[in-house]
């Protein structure tokens, strides 16, 4: 493909959700931009190692930089003819956003409008903004549906992903920026950030050390498969709409007791639980109402959390055999 066909710019590609989307755009032939600056959240080599499959492709570019830089974002938008962007660059969590919440609104919220900034001069088909269901925050009907009034995100985190979805709303007004926004739940499989509850129950019942849970192990979370939310982001970035929301999730909910029980038995062994206090910010259920991706997205999620569980379980032992 010519330099004259359009590009998708993936920001955060580098990323578990923006990775797994890379390959799969690659596969179908797209031209690809990833943008990220593997922050130290977590290795850097990790995240290098999750670009490894498509890293010498003649389709893929890779470009260290930071989304914040506005006139980096605006240039390389143009170089390479981007029109259509999967912005998931994004500092990410509930909890690390307790003790740093002016680094997640730098990033998340004029991140977002720095990636936006650099959108507005391009002939853009689609703009697709990675969400979160912390965005419910306090909403106490479930399953959780797009029309549910959102004024009470209980972490800086849920608030500067909310903010994200209405600065998107504005350039599409503004400057008619085709933008779906989609709320993703809980989002698991191989390449998941280590920090994450299923990554670290399968790290820790592996090592035969306790595994910390927080509260009496019944809030529930719609985990998603990384398969399913992958076909969500291509079919959005496929099907632009002028703005819309969707959720994104499996619209199946697991308590974490019986998260850590299905755990054990992919494993063959026992958790040792350590008890701790439920932590401010964390929402007692995620569970995704997924009608509307159903009928506008054609959207189909078709991973049990047991298959997922197996497939994550076996992905893990797989990378720490290549480790040992």
């Amino acid at each position: 493909m010519g330099h004259t066909t359009g590009c998708t710019l993936v920001t955060g590609g580098a990323g578990f959700i923006g990775s797994h989307v890379i390959d799969s755009l690659i596969a179908r032939g797209a031209r690809v931009v990833c943008v990220d600056n593997f922050d130290p959240f977590y290795d850097p080599a990790i995240k290098r190692a999750n670009l490894r499959a498509v890293a010498t492709h003649p389709n893929f570019t890779l470009i260290e930089a930071d989304i914040r830089d506005d006139a980096r974002m605006r240039a390389l938008c143009d170089e390479h003819h981007v029109d259509r962007i999967f912005h998931s660059a994004a500092r990410a969590g509930v909890r690390p956003s307790l003790k740093d919440p002016l680094l997640y609104e730098d990033v998340n919220v004029r991140g977002t409008i720095a990636v936006l900034e650099a959108a507005r001069h391009r002939p853009i088909k689609a703009f697709v903004f990675a969400s979160s269901s912390s965005v419910y925050g306090g909403v106490h009907t479930v399953p959780f549906s797009e029309t549910a009034p959102l004024s009470r995100p209980i972490s800086p985190y849920a608030a500067t992903k909310l903010a994200g979805e209405l600065i998107c709303y504005t350039y599409h007004h503004l400057y008619g920026i085709p933008i779906t926004c989609l709320r993703f739940f809980t989002v698991y499989g191989p390449r998941q950030r280590p920090e994450m509850a299923i990554y670290q129950f399968v790290r820790l019942i592996e090592a035969g050390r306790p595994v910390p849970v927080f509260g009496d192990g019944s809030t529930k979370r719609d985990f998603t498969y990384i398969d399913d939310i992958v076909q969500g982001v291509l079919a959005a970035l496929e099907t632009p709409f002028p703005f819309e929301v969707f959720n994104l999730g499996e619209s199946d909910t697991i308590a974490l007791k019986d998260l850590i029980g299905l755990i054990e038995q992919c494993l063959g062994k026992k958790a040792r639980i350590e008890t701790l206090p439920a932590q401010p910010g964390d929402m007692p259920i995620t569970y995704a109402d997924i009608t509307k991706a159903k009928r506008l997205l054609g959207y189909r999620p078709g991973t049990q959390i047991k298959q997922g569980l197996q497939q994550f379980a076996e992905w893990f032992r797989s990378v720490r055999r290549g480790e040992a």
